[in-house]
């Protein structure tokens, strides 16, 4: 049975932030479409499987890597909430939890 998907309101800025930074970066808006696509394509998975992405802190919280960007998400029984989406290539002692 699918889980609904919510994205925190953190999850949504980067989400933003990362598809202005390649609509900035390559002057189109064509691959931030593109990325936008297959993060919506990665929720609907999780949604049906949510426990396939790696343990992060504890049992309920999870993360899954989808190319450079790492998906970080928290399974309930309500749902599965979104809560960070971060871009690999940067500093990791940036990433606030």
């Amino acid at each position: 049975m699918a889980r609904k998907v919510i994205w925190s309101s953190n999850a949504l800025d980067d989400r933003l932030n990362i598809l202005e930074y390649w609509s900035t970066r390559l002057g189109n808006k064509l691959y931030s479409q593109k990325l936008d696509k297959e993060f919506i394509a990665l929720c609907r998975f999780l949604s049906q499987f949510p426990f396939m992405g790696r343990r992060f802190r504890d049992e309920n919280e999870r993360c899954f890597v989808k190319g450079n960007y790492l998906i970080v998400y928290q399974v309930s029984d309500n749902g599965i909430e979104i809560l960070h989406v971060w871009d690999t290539r940067r500093n990791p002692e940036e990433l606030i939890l």
